[in-house]
């Protein structure tokens, strides 16, 4: 019986319940979305940081573990101590700097060969290494969105750099040019923003930091094997704040639109309501009738709240190859859940409303 009525309510104002489910639907794909893409760039940045195939990085002291929030505070002489202590193999000093040149990238101020030593190379796609001090690789996600191509010529920090090649990506950054001519560009002269160390053997990566903790106190030691459980939203200040605030401001949208769908429902059905009322329906039933009808328009406005998140993704990636996106079935579950609250709450006052209504008052209500 309810199910009956709560379908011919609906049907009854389709422009109405179009824009009801539309409004759950946007509230939904704003919190997937939101999260999908916060959560996507960073475990994808991770992953790249993994991927230099180091044992050990060190960072200044209280530095962030977003490496693109480095500054250029250590000498590199730093290196030189760190190749001397024991068990350790090679040592790569990586000066970094954000650039808008091709959107907002972290370029890497390397040394190729000391890279190299900690890296096992680049995988190159087209093109050489860096060879003058004025080549940049770049690597093959970011050519591939800017349509960089190997001879070219990127500008980027006010120079000119020639396009030496193009590499596999999962290196750390996406452009890399010669530390010196970082250096310069920046005014950090002999100045490093992170070392990379790799070990004689992997199960040696204990004992390294422990001695590079006794020689470096107070600065930033970290394993690089455990760098992705690190990538969190709660790792950097300020982040958390901003999901909260979207995801409250996407629940404010569905619950709004529900609110003002059902107060207007149960304005224009006081007469239903009465009719309803005189035949012995009873106040829980008119509740649940009012519910009944938020939480079908909330689970098809979930339905398409999924599937514009989806779709959202693939339009996003197709225009911005770089991004990464990751949908979650945690998250569209919690999307999901915090939708269906959402309008629950939102129907809760008209549905109690409703209720009140007196069945003789309601009759004669014109």
């Amino acid at each position: 019986m309810i199910r009956q009525l709560v379908v011919n309510n609906l049907l009854h104002r389709p422009i109405r319940t179009i824009v009801s489910v539309a409004a759950v639907g946007i509230e939904v794909a704003l919190v997937i979305m939101i999260v999908g893409l916060t959560s996507g760039m960073l475990q994808e940045t991770a992953k790249r940081i993994e991927g230099i195939g180091a044992d050990i990085m060190l960072q200044p002291p209280s530095a962030s573990v977003f490496l693109a929030f480095s500054g250029a505070p250590m000498t590199i002489k730093i290196a030189d101590k760190l190749r001397e202590q024991r068990y350790v193999k090679a040592v790569a000093p990586v000066l970094l700097q954000l650039s808008a040149a091709t959107g907002v990238d972290v370029v890497y101020g390397i040394d190729p060969q000391s890279f190299r030593d900690v890296s096992d190379g680049f995988v190159f796609l087209e093109g050489h290494d860096i060879q003058g001090p004025d080549d940049i690789l770049v690597d093959d996600w970011l050519a591939k969105s800017r349509h960089v191509s190997t001879g070219g010529t990127l500008r980027m920090l006010d120079h000119d750099f020639h396009v030496a090649g193009i590499v596999e990506h999962g290196k750390g950054a996406r452009l890399f040019v010669p530390l010196a001519t970082l250096q310069d560009l920046t005014g950090a002269r002999e100045k490093a923003s992170i070392f990379f160390v790799k070990c004689t053997r992997s199960d040696h990566t204990q004992a390294v930091m422990d001695e590079m903790s006794s020689v470096f106190p107070g600065y930033q030691i970290r394993p690089l094997k455990d760098y992705l459980s690190m990538m969190t939203s709660s790792s950097l200040p300020g982040l958390d704040a901003f999901i909260e605030s979207m995801i409250a401001l996407a629940v404010c949208i569905g619950f709004l639109v529900i609110l003002l769908s059902m107060y207007t429902t149960v304005i224009e059905r006081t007469r239903d309501i009465g009719v309803l009322k005189s035949i012995g329906a009873s106040k829980s039933y008119i509740i649940r009738a009012l519910l009944s009808e938020s939480v079908f328009i909330c689970v098809i406005g979930i339905g398409v709240g999924i599937a514009m998140s989806y779709v959202g993704r693939a339009m996003f990636i197709s225009s911005f190859p770089t991004l990464s996106i990751l949908i979650t079935p945690e998250w569209i579950v919690r999307s999901s859940l915090i939708a269906l609250a959402g309008g629950l709450l939102g129907a809760s006052y008209p549905a109690w409303l409703a209720s009140r209504k007196d069945a003789i008052e309601a009759l004669s209500y014109d």
